[in-house]
Order: structure tokens, then C-alpha cells, then sequence
């Protein structure tokens, strides 16, 4: 190619550039300026405790002192979480709440999607009330009925194989009974709500082929409602694993305990550490972030999957 062409070829290339019009740029409207300004303003103040908390447990007790906690620090370490690990006995607190928060959640769910494929498939006059009923029993203050369930407990008894104190009081069984109790509801609300987006001709189309109800349950329903139950599993799990109440009141042993009285052993009777409280706060909230992780798309798939079901 000579290079009068290559010449001529270019010029053509810069009239073509010249020629396309160019595309003027956005302004950004107020309202979008000021929802962006919302959302930043948001996040800031929804991580603000978080990083506090961080920002404080990797100081040491001495500097905070000295200088306050309102300071810019002189070191930073890892001492506080290693303390906190080892003087509040974590590992075994730990594994009390997976001993409770496991088989609740199972429970839970398996209650809870039965009572809503009634719910849901099947036409009875109590359908509506029974969801009143389950959700009026979520608004009431657990604190209310805190004195007639210690005394129950203290008068159900129980094998010693199941209970060292021979009742329903400071047992692994009372706690997962108390939280049953008090999550079955919820659950049957969302779930019930979400099979009635299920089309019911899946559930003629079953029974039919002659499948009864409790084919229909677990090989039809079930399956179908694997994303809204890995979303409660992952709510059920936070709510069971950060519970305190019903442990401090039902479960004073620190045999049978969760992992949020590990905290409570990080308080002296005269001082509290604060840096080291934080750091023990931080470490009990690792298992919720990892399960959150692990059902992160079946959790934002079970929470979305509804809404455009019509």
C-alpha cells in the first residue's frame, strides 16, 4: 500500500470520527444526587457500630485508658481476641448453640412447612384464624411469659439422660422447646404465604397420578420450597444463635449455655474490659457471617423468588 493511500485512508478515518455526533454527557438530576447521598449516609451509620467495635478490640485496655477511647491509637494487636477466646471458654459455649440451634431449626422448619401446606393447599375455616392466631403469638413480649414458663419448667420433668437436673429447667431439650415455640409461627406465616404462589395444579396433577398428601408434601412442596427455607434456616439460625434471654432465665448451667453467655463471663463483678468485650463480641459473630455466606444465594433467592409471582 502506497502512501498516498495509507494518507487517504486516514483522512477518511478522522472525517468519519469528525462526522459522528458526539454524546453529551448526563447531568445528574437532585433527586439521584440525593438518594446516592441517602444510601452513603446509610451505610455509614449501619457500619459505624461494626467498625467501632473493630476499631476498639484491636486497641489495648492500657491506651484506652491513657488516652480514651475517643483517641487515635498508639498500637494495635490481635491480645484482645486471643484473651477473649481463651478466658471465656468460647469453644465449648459454642458448641451448646449448635447443639440447640440445629435440631430447633429442624423442627422448626419441618412444623412450620407442614401447618403451611394445610395452610395453603386445603380449605378449612380455621385457615385464616390460625394465621391471625400464629402471628398475634409473634407480638407478644416474651418477657410476659417469663415467670408461668420457669415455673413449668421447674415442674416437667425429664430422664436424666436428657436433663442432669431431672426437669425441663437447664436442659438442651428446654431450650430447643422454647425456641420451637416461639419461631414455628413466623415461619408458618412466610411459608404459607409463599405456597400459595405454587401453582395448585402441580397438586392435582399429583393426586391424579394417585399421590396422597404426604407424597405430595415431601416430593412435590418441599423440594419447590428449598429457597424460602434456606432463607428462614439462615434467619432461624441468627435469631437461635444470638438468643440470650431464654438461656439466662431457663438455662443458668454453663453446661448447657450458648455462646452469648461467653460474653457474659467476659464481665468482671468490679471492671469490665470493654476492648476485650468487643473482640469477644466480634469472635460470636463469625458463625452467623459464615452461614450467611454459605446460603448467601439461596437466602436473596428465597427472599425475591415471590415477588414476581402473580
Amino acid at each position: 500500500m502506497t502512501s498516498a493511500a495509507v494518507d487517504t485512508e486516514a483522512v477518511a478515518v478522522e472525517t468519519r470520527a469528525a462526522s459522528r455526533p458526539r454524546r453529551r454527557k448526563r447531568r445528574a438530576k437532585p433527586s439521584r444526587v440525593a438518594l446516592h447521598a441517602f444510601l452513603i449516609l446509610t451505610v455509614l451509620v449501619w457500619a459505624s457500630p461494626i467498625l467501632w467495635a473493630i476499631f476498639t478490640a484491636m486497641r489495648p485496655y492500657s491506651d484506652t485508658s491513657e488516652h480514651g477511647y475517643v483517641s487515635w491509637p498508639r498500637a494495635f494487636n490481635f491480645t484482645n481476641f486471643t484473651n477473649a477466646y481463651s478466658q471465656s471458654g468460647m469453644l465449648h459455649y459454642f458448641w451448646n448453640s449448635i447443639i440447640v440451634a440445629v435440631p430447633a431449626i429442624f423442627v422448626i422448619l419441618l412444623f412450620s412447612s407442614a401447618l403451611a401446606f394445610v395452610v395453603s393447599r386445603y380449605s378449612y375455616w380455621f385457615n385464616v384464624p390460625l394465621l391471625i392466631f400464629f402471628m398475634a403469638a409473634n407480638l407478644l413480649p416474651q418477657q410476659v411469659v417469663l415467670q408461668p414458663l420457669y415455673r413449668l419448667y421447674l415442674w416437667v420433668p425429664l430422664p436424666t439422660w436428657l436433663s442432669a437436673s431431672g426437669y425441663l429447667y437447664d436442659s438442651y431439650v428446654g431450650l430447643i422447646a422454647i425456641n420451637v415455640a416461639f419461631q414455628t409461627g413466623f415461619c408458618t406465616f412466610v411459608l404459607a404465604n409463599y405456597m400459595k404462589t405454587i401453582p395448585r395444579s402441580l397438586s392435582e396433577a399429583a393426586r391424579v397420578d394417585g399421590a396422597g398428601v404426604l407424597r405430595q408434601y415431601f416430593s412435590i412442596m418441599l423440594p419447590l420450597c428449598k429457597p424460602a427455607l434456606a432463607a428462614l434456616a439462615t434467619l432461624e439460625f441468627t435469631f437461635i444463635y444470638n438468643d440470650f434471654l431464654w438461656a439466662l432465665i431457663l438455662a443458668p448451667s454453663s453446661d448447657v449455655q450458648p455462646i452469648t453467655a461467653a460474653l457474659n463471663n467476659l464481665q468482671g463483678q468490679f471492671f469490665t474490659d470493654n476492648n476485650l468485650l468487643a473482640a469477644g463480641a466480634l469472635l460470636t459473630a463469625v458463625p452467623t457471617l459464615v452461614v450467611f455466606v454459605l446460603l448467601q444465594k439461596q437466602f436473596v433467592r428465597g427472599l425475591t423468588l415471590g415477588a414476581n409471582k402473580g
